[in-house]
C-alpha cells in the first residue's frame, strides 16, 4: 500500500515536526501501518536538540506530492536482454499480448531498444521472401529448432547464407555456404555431408547411426520439427538487437511529473515508452492508457491548513485530514475529510488529546518530545495563545516522560540560535501571507538573549530587505522573541509606517521592542491584517 504522508509546514519549528511523528505514531497506535511522518524543510537547532535529548531521528525529507510516473499502473514485462532470440522475443509479446512493445536491454539493464509484434513480422517476411538467413550464433540455432548436434563445432561457431529444402540431390546447393533442410533420407544426408555443406538439419529425425563417423566440415542438426516449420524457426534465431528499433526513442523516469509525461505523450504519440529508474535502469513500460487514473500521493497536514506554507504539489495529492490550530485559510479538497482545528497553543496539544480519547499513551520519549513541543509553540506558557489545556496537557505529558519543563524550555530556548548564520536566522521559522493584496514575510525566533542577536542587525536588515524584493513582499519582518523579557524586538524592513500604526510604536534604525508581543499568530498577523483589510 501506497504511505499517507503526515507532514507539518515549510521550515518546520519544533510543533511542525514532533505534530507529524506524534500523529503518525497515533495512527499506527491504532493499526493504520501507511502513516508515515515526513518534513518540509531542515530540522533546526532546537527541533534537532528535541529529538536528540528524546533519541529520535528527524523525519525523513519529502520534496513534492506531484504525481509522478512512478504512481501510475504502468506495465512491468520482463526486459529481454538484446542477445536473445527472436523466437524467445515473439514469446514474451504472445504472453503479453496488451503490450505494444517489450523493452531491450544491455547488459547493465539500460535501455537498448523496444520491440513491437510489428518489428518482428516485418523482419519475418523480408527474411523468408529473400530466404537467406544472416549469420546467427549456433547456440542460437540450436534454441530454437530444439536440436540436437552431431559432431563437433565451435561455441562461437556463426551459421548463415541461403536457406534451401532438399528433397532431391538435385536440390543440394553447390556452394558450402548455407543451410540445408532435409527428411530421414541416409543417401541425401550422406550426399549433403560430402559435400559439405555449411549446416545440415534433419527434419523429424536425427544423423543415422551409420553415417556417425563419416568425416565431414558438414554441421549437423537433428530437430523435432518438419521443413515447413523449421525453415521458418531459422530465422527466428537472430538476436533481437538487430531488428528492435533503437532511434528516436523516448522513455521517462519514475520521477517524472504525470503534466510534463503528457505533453510528451501527446508530441510523439508512440505506442509505448521505456521507464527507468534514477540508474536509467528498465523498470517498465508506460502506454497512453496508463496515464487516465494516475494514483494520487495521500498526505495529512498537520499545524498548518494554506497553501502556500505546505508541500509543492498538494493540489494533485489527496488530502486525508488536517490538525490544526492556526487560522483557516486556503485549502480545498474534492471529498470530504477529518479536519480538527483547536483554538490552543500547539498541535501536539490537540494530539495528545485525540491519544487520550482513543484510550492510548504515548511511550514516554513521545510523549516526552510533545511536552518539548508545547514549551516551544507556547514560548513557555507566554504566549498569548497558551490555553490552561496547553499546560495541563504539557503537565501530564511531562509527568509520562519524567522530564522538568521548566529544564525543557531552558534548552530549546538556548539552542534556538545556536550556530545560526545570519541567513539562517532569518529562514528558520519563516512564513509568507497575502493579505488583502500586500505581500507579508515573518520570520520568528524565540532566545533567550536578544541582545546577542540585535548586535547582528546591521546585518540582518539588509538580508530581509533582499528577500523582500526577491518575494515582492511589501513588508518583512524578524521577530526576535526574548522568553525571560517576555517581549519582542522587531526588526522591520520595508513599510515601516504600517508596523508604527499596528503597535503604537515607530520602529528606530529599522527595530522596535514589543513588550508583551509573543505571537506571531495570534498578535502580530491580525494587527497587520486588520490594518490592510
Amino acid at each position: 500500500m501506497d504511505p499517507i504522508y503526515v507532514t507539518g509546514h515549510q521550515n518546520p519549528d519544533t510543533d511542525s515536526i514532533v505534530a507529524a511523528m506524534a500523529y503518525t505514531a497515533l495512527r499506527q497506535a491504532l493499526g493504520d501501518r501507511d502513516y508515515q511522518a515526513a518534513r518540509l524543510g531542515q530540522v533546526s537547532a532546537e527541533t534537532q536538540r528535541v529529538l536528540d535529548r528524546f533519541g529520535f531521528q528527524a523525519p525523513p525529507l519529502l520534496t513534492s506530492v506531484h504525481t509522478q510516473v512512478r504512481d501510475l499502473e504502468f506495465d512491468t514485462p520482463p526486459a529481454l536482454p538484446a542477445h536473445v532470440t527472436v523466437d524467445m522475443a515473439w514469446r514474451q509479446l504472445q504472453r503479453h499480448q496488451d503490450l505494444a512493445a517489450i523493452p531491450v536491454v544491455r547488459a547493465d539493464g539500460t535501455l537498448y531498444g523496444m520491440l513491437s509484434q510489428e518489428d518482428i513480422a516485418g523482419y519475418h517476411m523480408t527474411q523468408i521472401a529473400h530466404r537467406r538467413l544472416a549469420p546467427v550464433p549456433l547456440e542460437n540455432l540450436l534454441s530454437v529448432l530444439e536440436g540436437r548436434l552431431r559432431g563437433p563445432a565451435s561455441p562461437n561457431a556463426m551459421i548463415g547464407g541461403d536457406v534451401t529444402i532438399a528433397l532431391t540431390r538435385e536440390d543440394l546447393p553447390q556452394v558450402r555456404d548455407g543451410v540445408v533442410l532435409c527428411g530421414r533420407q541416409p543417401d541425401l544426408i550422406r550426399q549433403a555431408m560430402e559435400l559439405e555443406v555449411g549446416c545440415l538439419v534433419i527434419c523429424q529425425g536425427d544423423l543415422p547411426e551409420e553415417l556417425a563417423d563419416l568425416s565431414t566440415a558438414t554441421l549437423v542438426i537433428g530437430t523435432p520439427f518438419d521443413a515447413y516449420r523449421a525453415s521458418r524457426l531459422l530465422f527466428q534465431a537472430a538476436p533481437i538487437h538487430r531488428i528492435c528499433r533503437t532511434e528516436g526513442l523516448v522513455c521517462f523516469h519514475l520521477d517524472d511529473r504525470i503534466g510534463e509525461v503528457r505533453d510528451q505523450v501527446l508530441r510523439h504519440r508512440a505506442p509505448c515508452y521505456g521507464i527507468l529508474d534514477q540508474a536509467d535502469r528498465v523498470v517498465g513500460v508506460l502506454s497512453r492508457h496508463h496515464l487516465l487514473r494516475p494514483r494520487r500521493k495521500r498526505v495529512v497536514l498537520v499545524d498548518h491548513n494554506e497553501a502556500a506554507q505546505s508541500v509543492p504539489g498538494l493540489e494533485e495529492a489527496q488530502i486525508v485530514a488536517i490538525v490544526d490550530h492556526h487560522r483557516l485559510a486556503d485549502i480545498q479538497t474534492g471529498d470530504p475529510i477529518y479536519v480538527r482545528n483547536e483554538p490552543v497553543g500547539a498541535t501536539n496539544t490537540i494530539i495528545a488529546g485525540m491519544f487520550q480519547e482513543h484510550g492510548l499513551l504515548p511511550a514516554p520519549a513521545m510523549a516526552g518530545m510533545m511536552a518539548a513541543a508545547i514549551v516551544s509553540d507556547t514560548v513557555l506558557f507566554k504566549s498569548p495563545t497558551c490555553t490552561p489545556q496547553d499546560r495541563s496537557t504539557a503537565q501530564r505529558l511531562a509527568r509520562l516522560a519524567g522530564a522538568s519543563l521548566e529544564e525543557l524550555g531552558r534548552e530549546i530556548f538556548s539552542a534556538s540560535t545556536e550556530g545560526l548564520t545570519d541567513q539562517q536566522l532569518l529562514t528558520a521559522d519563516y512564513k509568507e501571507f497575502r493579505i488583502a493584496g500586500q505581500g507579508l514575510g515573518v520570520s520568528q525566533v524565540t532566545c533567550v538573549d536578544s541582545a546577542a542577536l540585535l548586535r547582528r542587525k546591521d546585518r540582518l536588515l539588509p538580508l530581509m530587505a533582499d528577500i523582500g524584493r526577491r518575494q515582492g513582499l511589501d513588508l518583512v519582518l524578524l521577530m526576535l522573541t526574548d522568553v525571560l523579557l517576555e517581549g519582542t524586538w522587531l526588526l522591520c524592513a520595508g513599510d515601516q509606517e504600517i508596523v508604527r500604526q499596528a503597535f503604537g510604536a515607530a520602529p528606530k534604525d529599522g527595530a522596535v521592542f514589543l513588550p508583551r508581543i509573543m505571537s506571531r499568530k495570534k498578535q502580530v498577523i491580525p494587527m497587520l491584517s486588520e490594518l490592510w483589510a
